[in-house]
């Protein structure tokens, strides 16, 4: 919450102490320890703008009804030089409060003062946070799944920040493995494919165009030279030629995409470094392996998995938990992040329980990982589910998406649901310039308050700081509501960090949208009382700050006119 906010529920929590200690002193209710209660804001504003329920968590301790306990709150609850100007007794026993007029006036104070910081906190107290998103197989363009990915992880970690944590973005390449082996057969077919007949490319085998891009490329640089080697020299030299360069393509498109990792780390850095091999001693070490059928198995049974895991095959080679596990290992112990947090795909229910199973076995607490599970994408347009770009008739990848789509329209379209809910994409709706497009929607109202406080300076209004009489003039219901909205954005932020569900952040802004357009629509910002007017254009000034610095934390722009 804002330390305003903050700061008026700490006061409140001290006056409700201070009450029950004079109610006591009154011989109104009986010396006994305080009970443990809680302050919470409704959500309907007609209920107050705080609620305590103090009386019924008192009512044991007391011995008396709950509405007698609350009587008793009211009648020695002191209002004087808060700002609180009255509270109630509702229901069966709840005390809610009502906040004055100087409040609201102090939030919008609070959001001039602050400006591009209202709405950080100090809530992660620094700790350090590895967000892992995307980390799409290189041996391919990124998938539409790859683009709710990139937009959800971005965007979390954007939260994360905001929310006082210390927040490093990683790309886990995926650089070593079956996947790779897969990559070298079908550059080699392709490759071979140009300079003989009757090679066919496994069914198995990658059938992108992009390979056969990439082996025509290859034949242009080095000829026929690796015609007659070895299969395993030219596998390797199609796949030392053609990948780096789609580990160029990924960050070129997710630069595109507005997204910087601050770390592209390598799993074939684990293996060339031993980290896999050590992983395997660790587990051997520890006596949490046996032996079976010639494989080596980890008894993840033990540490809470359904079932035991292979790490080594019978043929020797490590199955693909073991790299992540040597991973997550440097994540946590090598470089010592407080918290791992991976946005993963929905196929990978499973794999979260064997990864938490692995740490705990290594003796690291479990909880230092999170996983942000993340359900399927359905692409839809003119109501019907399409698979196929417009223009080109190929698969839409996240770089056809962004052909078809604005960047802030897929990067907000994407937050706009939590990430484990599956997801229409409207590919209509998102290139709508009307009120029906929610980016859109939410543009709008910043590029409308940027328009208001143009057309005051051009028409000679001298824009200032209003003082606290004027401010107090905000009386109407919808600035009120609208006031009261602003002030809870650092708590969104901090609901949002903790959920790991950024769509919180989007649907606070564009109620703060629904909100403005309710206030302007009802009421005029150039009004001859030069007061009201300053104020409403300073309500007007804390929701286009309060609406940039939403969109600036999502990468989506805030235009000043539209």
């Amino acid at each position: 919450m804002s330390l305003l906010v903050k700061e008026t529920q700490q006061e409140l929590r001290r006056r409700i102490i201070d009450a029950l200690g004079r109610a006591v002193a009154n011989e109104q209710l009986p010396a006994e320890p305080i009970p443990d209660f809680n302050i919470e804001k409704p959500s309907n504003s007609a209920n107050g703008d705080f609620s305590a329920n103090v009386a019924l968590a008192g009512a044991k301790a007391f011995k008396m009804p709950p509405r007698s306990i609350a009587q008793a709150v009211v009648d020695n609850f002191d209002i004087e030089g808060s700002l609180f100007e009255r509270v109630e007794i509702a229901g069966p026993g709840f005390l809610n409060f009502y906040l004055s007029q100087q409040y609201y006036s102090e939030i919008i104070k609070d959001i001039a003062a602050k400006g591009g910081e209202y709405g950080k906190s100090d809530f992660g107290k620094g700790k350090s946070v590895l967000v892992e998103f995307v980390s799409a197989n290189p041996t391919g363009p990124m998938h539409i799944g790859n683009a709710r990915g990139g937009a959800i992880g971005d965007c979390l970690a954007s939260v994360l920040e905001y929310a006082g944590y210390d927040v490093a973005r990683e790309f886990y390449v995926n650089d070593a493995g079956n996947q790779i082996e897969k990559f070298g057969i079908s550059l080699e077919a392709r490759y071979l494919q140009l300079y003989k007949d009757g090679i066919e490319l496994p069914e198995d085998a990658y059938h992108g165009a992009d390979i056969a891009e990439h082996a025509k490329a290859f034949a242009q640089e080095f000829g026929d030279k690796y015609v007659e080697t070895s299969s395993e020299e030219r596998k390797a030299a199609l796949v030392a030629f053609a990948l780096p360069k789609n580990i160029e393509g990924l960050e070129r498109d997710l630069l595109s995409y507005r997204i910087k990792y601050d770390n592209w780390f390598k799993e074939s850095t684990l293996h060339n470094n031993g980290a896999v091999d050590e992983i395997i001693e660790k587990f051997k070490a520890l006596g949490v392996t046996y032996e079976q059928d010639g494989a080596l198995w980890f008894k993840a049974s033990e540490f809470g998995n359904d079932k035991d895991v292979v790490l080594i095959r019978a043929n020797g080679i490590p199955t693909y938990i073991v790299p992540d596990i040597a991973y997550h290992y440097n994540k946590l112990e090598t470089r010592g992040f407080t918290k791992a947090v991976d946005v993963l795909g929905a196929d990978h229910h499973g794999y979260v329980p064997r990864m938490k199973a692995a740490l705990k076995a290594l003796g690291i607490d479990e909880g230092r990982l999170d996983c942000v599970i993340m359900q399927m994408v359905r692409l839809v347009r003119n109501g019907e589910t399409i698979k196929l770009s417009k223009r080109s008739g190929k698969a839409i990848t996240l770089t056809t998406l962004l052909e078809e789509v604005p960047i802030d329209a897929a990067r907000f379209f994407f937050n706009l649901r939590e990430p484990n809910s599956h997801f229409d994409f409207d590919l209509d709706l998102a290139v709508q310039e009307n009120s029906q497009n929610p980016v859109y929607y939410v543009q709008y109202a910043h590029a409308r308050i940027c328009s208001i406080l143009k057309k005051a300076q051009a028409e000679g209004v001298t824009l200032r700081t209003p003082t606290d009489a004027e401010l107090n003039l905000l009386t109407a219901p919808e600035e009120q509501e609208l006031v009261r909205h602003l002030s809870t954005l650092t708590d969104e932020i901090i609901a949002s960090a903790k959920a790991y569900d950024p769509a919180k952040i989007t649907h606070f802004v564009i109620e703060l949208a629904t909100l403005f357009h309710k206030f302007y629509n009802a009421h005029r910002v150039m009004v001859e009382d030069e007061g009201l007017m300053q104020a409403r254009l300073q309500l007007c000034i804390a929701v286009r700050d309060t609406i940039k610095n939403v969109l600036t934390m999502m990468k989506v722009t805030a235009p000043e006119s539209m």
